[in-house]
């Protein structure tokens, strides 16, 4: 899932993935968005961590895109929502595909059990990792791209 356009980091930055992220981070893990976003931040430092979330939401741009609409167009759209929007995500449904994305993002700084990296890496765990960042990447481009 380490493909994506190659645009899409300009369009989507490290910044931008932490406030977009946020509300879906402090509802699913029951704490204050100031300490979400903080977290996220030191997240999104990681190559590993930006690679899964770009490759998730390209993924789920692939899946959303018509016949007559371009991955230019869809990025397009993307930067002219995230100029618009990008405060105003809300957050996503928990659900143990979300749950196994955000976990990965806990482990990335520190915050998450070393045993859960094993989880994750279980044929079923990246399955369910993958499908986690699917799902989140289809939530955004949808909440962005209204």
């Amino acid at each position: 899932m380490s493909t994506y356009p190659k645009r899409l980091p300009h369009v989507v930055t490290r910044a931008d993935w932490a406030y977009l992220l946020a509300p879906t981070y402090a509802a699913a893990q029951s704490v204050d968005e100031d300490i979400a976003l903080e977290r996220l931040q030191r997240a999104v430092q990681s190559e590993h961590i930006l690679n899964e979330l770009y490759g998730g939401l390209a993924a789920a741009m692939d899946k959303a895109r018509g016949l007559r609409t371009t991955e230019d167009d869809q990025i397009d759209k993307l930067s002219h929502g995230i100029e618009k929007r990008r405060g105003r995500v809300k957050a996503m449904p928990g659900s143990p595909a979300l749950s196994a994305a955000l976990v990965s993002i806990d482990l990335a700084i520190g915050h998450a059990p070393e045993m859960m990296r094993d989880a994750l890496s279980s044929p079923k765990g990246a399955a369910l990792l993958r499908n986690g960042l699917e799902a989140l990447g289809a939530f955004l481009f949808k909440e962005l791209v209204k």
